[in-house]
């Protein structure tokens, strides 16, 4: 990493430094939550519109950590040994030390931008480079207007080329990122409909995207789009174009063959005719890669080489993953890539969950192919980082490793090869144990992960973590800036595991968590949620526990708030808060608005409860057929509210928004609103923005061809009028397909085309006519997710999201991954 010690980086940002200016930093730190050795860190306190990094700053000073540079006013006195830079804007100082950075590096940078695929044409041109050329590229998608500086801060002096994607939402944020980045030459992937929301049209986004070219020398692009061809020559006539396409290109195309692995391209490049494999079938990846193969060419490698590299390709998983293992074990698969910056990423990550999870900390590491970096060195720097993210135990694969890291100094043992390893190991070693998997891809670790895995069948429910996140701030966009929010994570966070979705929530600092029962919120307070929750289903017998973890109860009735008053008093503790439930038209649990004097009378004779909130349920806020009765019911909760105010002398918290509610009747927030099932992906107006959370996901368990009018499955239900090839999937109502989707009425995605479900659904597995799909045992199977969506297979069972996501079963095996 570069160093610079404050009093330069003053400089660069035109601050004003107060303390000590001859602190060296190394490390630059935007998320406190990722902070795990405070050496030479620098918090740069980011504010946005739903977080501010200032709120963190004490507990950093506490955790060690004595640089910060702040755009709001700190009282310097509490932290006598940091120092502080203050600027205006802590985003544009950040982007100017990145700016600054970026000068010292000599060699290419190339930047990628468009709507898609930036992210694999980035991996895919290291993988075609890389043997000839040392190269530094962004980690994972770090495309945005924070992602970009802090990619550009890696840059260093081993590197012949640094790639670094720009990704743009709005109008304006190009100019920043072309002002810091400074490309030389820059790929255009395509232009498309991604974050067209703040466009008035596509050509407007492409004029935005193409400002990265304003100092550039050479643009890549395809020729056979002509809205790109068009505005590059009309806008920078004089930069060199290098293209490829189907005529009047430097690449062209003359032929592509659809194979059985995946498309034959036969090409033209400097009067030369040359063949490549690409092993991928889809559109996107053909795209991808002739970008890819594009500038390998021009960089001056041979047409030979990036032949047999091309052939080579593989898939890119742009994910890190989280999964349970054996004996206690949490199995962190980082499968992306593997050099020094995606190594420190993925240690961090590791640290968090080490200590989350109280587990201790092992590293699988493979050998670091094609780093530029004599070995000597290399694993003296992977040893450093080791040692500096304090990892229990570390077990190397590979040669190269092997001989260079000192096993005695890292607790470390060695094996040549993966297979060794599964050969020698003991599974039952590993134990209660956080185990990284970070390999190359030559050394196939997805074998390890395989082993250490806890073994339940392979049906997965898969849960988009950065997806839940950008969910949540979409809501939050709708909200009053001073409007807070509530998030149900009730029913295992509608089947998505309770713990995991509520440690996010905390993290993005929602004010208050909603759970159905005591059980639940005592879980997550042993997981360590430390927000305030609220239960909505109180039982009596339970309220000695929720006085002891800090529960706080729904009332809707005399008799519980007469109960609850008594066990406060009897527990010794000091007056605690209540929830007052109004029965608005839900005609559910609650009190009517005629009570509420009553009520309020109550709660004045009371001395060991306070009204926290009064809140209500609407009953139909998702469909505009019962607008005029939601509105009702909002007008009947503003009133009842009121005039429980005015009965016990003091106001509250109120609330009666849903997800389906904050984005139709954003004029009754009041002071909170209720986030459900809109976290997950399901929008009452059709919300672009909102992404598909959870994916259900199986595999061919079984071929079989069937014979005309033969029947299939229980009851003989299933006769098809045609020889079918049937597959046998292992996913049934046990596991939540929902039976209602037999006989046809339901289908599944393989291979990117729907297959009918026949027969009946059983226990635990369906049968699906794959007649004319090319499918094979051991190919995944999509049961819902981003193609085919929760909402599209309730339509089909004739029901509700809610029932489908609650209803996939616990031995499902809940996956967690992040971008």
């Amino acid at each position: 990493m570069p160093e610079y010690n404050l009093d330069t980086i003053a400089d660069i940002t035109k601050g004003k430094l107060k303390g000590e200016g001859n602190i060296v930093v190394s490390k630059l730190l935007i998320d406190s939550r990722k902070l795990f050795s405070p050496d030479k860190t620098l918090f740069i306190a980011l504010k946005g519109k739903n977080h501010n990094g200032h709120r963190y700053i004490n507990d950093l000073y506490n955790k060690g950590i004595r640089a910060f540079l702040v755009s709001e006013d700190i009282e310097t006195g509490m932290f006598p040994e940091a120092s502080f830079i203050f600027t205006e804007n802590t985003l544009r100082a950040l982007q100017l030390i990145a700016g600054s950075h970026r000068k010292n590096f000599r060699n290419e940078i190339l930047a990628i931008t468009g709507s898609n695929g930036k992210t694999i044409v980035k991996e895919w041109i290291f993988q075609l480079t890389s043997p000839d050329i040392t190269v530094i590229r962004s980690p994972r998608s770090y495309n945005s207007q924070v992602g970009v500086p802090l990619s550009l801060w890696l840059l260093n002096d081993d590197a012949e080329l640094g790639i670094i994607e720009a990704g743009i939402s709005k109008p304006g944020e190009m100019e920043w990122l072309e002002n810091i980045i400074k490309p030389d030459s820059v790929l255009i992937t395509n232009i498309g409909q991604a974050h067209q929301e703040n466009f008035s049209s596509l050509e407007d986004k492409l004029i935005e995207k193409l400002k990265i070219l304003a100092h550039a020398d050479t643009v890549y692009y395809c020729r056979d789009h002509k809205l790109i061809h068009e505005k590059i020559n009309l806008l920078y006539p004089e930069i060199k174009k290098v293209t490829w396409g189907t005529s009047d290109a430097d690449m062209n195309i003359s032929r592509i063959s659809e194979t059985d692995n995946g498309r034959t391209v036969e090409t033209e490049w400097n009067g030369r005719k040359t063949i490549f494999n690409i092993p991928f079938n889809d559109n996107a990846s053909f795209e991808d890669a002739m970008h890819s193969v594009l500038y390998a060419l021009n960089t001056g490698i041979a047409a030979t080489k990036v032949s047999e590299r091309v052939a080579a390709l593989t898939g890119v998983s742009m994910r890190l993953e989280v999964a349970e293992g054996i004996n206690n074990c949490l199995i962190i698969d980082d499968a992306y890539n593997l050099d020094l910056n995606s190594l420190e990423i993925a240690l961090d990550f590791l640290n968090q969950q080490g200590q989350k999870k109280g587990l201790s900390k092992t590293v699988i590491l493979s050998d670091i192919i094609q780093s530029g970096i004599p070995e000597e060195l290399l694993y003296s720097k992977v040893t450093s980082l080791l040692k500096e993210k304090r990892i229990d135990k570390l077990i190397c694969i590979g040669q190269s490793i092997s001989r260079n890291i000192n096993l005695n100094e890292l607790n470390a043992e060695s094996y040549g090869s993966t297979s060794e390893f599964l050969q020698k190991i003991s599974l039952s070693r590993f134990r209660n144990e956080a185990v990284l998997l970070k390999g190359a891809r030559y050394f196939s670790f997805e074998r390890i992960r395989s082993r250490l895995e806890q073994k339940t069948h392979r049906t997965l429910l898969e849960i988009n973590m950065n997806a839940l996140a950008h969910n949540l701030n979409v809501f939050r966009k709708m909200l009053n800036p001073e409007t807070m929010m509530m998030v149900m994570v009730k029913a295992f966070s509608y089947g998505s595991g309770s713990f995991e979705i509520a440690n996010l929530l905390q993290h993005q600092n929602v004010d208050y968590l909603g759970v159905a029962y005591t059980d639940e919120g005592i879980d997550l307070r042993l997981a360590g949620i430390t927000i305030p929750i609220m239960v909505m289903n109180p039982d009596v017998r339970s309220f000695p526990a929720m006085i002891q973890y800090g529960l706080e109860p729904e009332i809707y009735n005399q008799t519980l708030l007469r109960e609850y008053n008594h066990a406060v008093k009897e527990s010794g503790s000091e007056k605690m808060p209540v929830h007052i439930k109004i029965d608005t038209g839900m005609s559910r649990l609650g009190f009517f608005p005629d009570e509420i004097s009553e009520v309020a009378e109550t709660i004045n004779r009371l001395d060991s409860i306070y009204v926290k909130s009064a809140f209500s349920h609407l009953a139909a806020s998702e469909d505009q057929t019962h607008d005029v009765f939601t509105e009702l019911q909002i007008s009947k909760f503003k009133d009842t509210a009121k005039e429980l105010e005015r009965g016990i002398g003091y106001s509250f918290i109120r609330h009666i928004l849903n997800s389906a509610g904050i984005e139709r009747f954003r004029n009754a927030q009041f002071e909170m609103v209720r986030m459900g099932i809109g976290l997950y992906g399901i929008s009452a107006i059709n919300n672009s923005e909102i992404k598909n959370v959870v994916s259900l996901k199986t595999f061919i368990t079984q071929i079989k061809d069937i014979p005309a009018f033969e029947s299939i499955g229980y009851g003989r239900s299933g006769v098809l009028d045609h020889d079918a090839r049937i597959a046998i999937i292992p996913v049934g109502y046990a596991d939540g397909l929902d039976r209602r989707l037999s006989n046809g009425k339901g289908k599944l995605l393989i291979n990117g085309r729907f297959a009918p479900i026949v027969g009946n659904v059983c226990m635990d597995m369906c049968m699906a006519d794959i007649t004319g799909i090319k499918a094979e045992e051991g190919d995944s199977v999509t049961v819902f997710g981003e193609e085919y969506s929760v909402s599209d297979i309730a339509d089909a069972c004739g029901t509700i999201p809610y029932e489908i996501l609650t209803g996939i079963g616990r031995r499902v095996k809940r996956v967690y991954f992040s971008e």
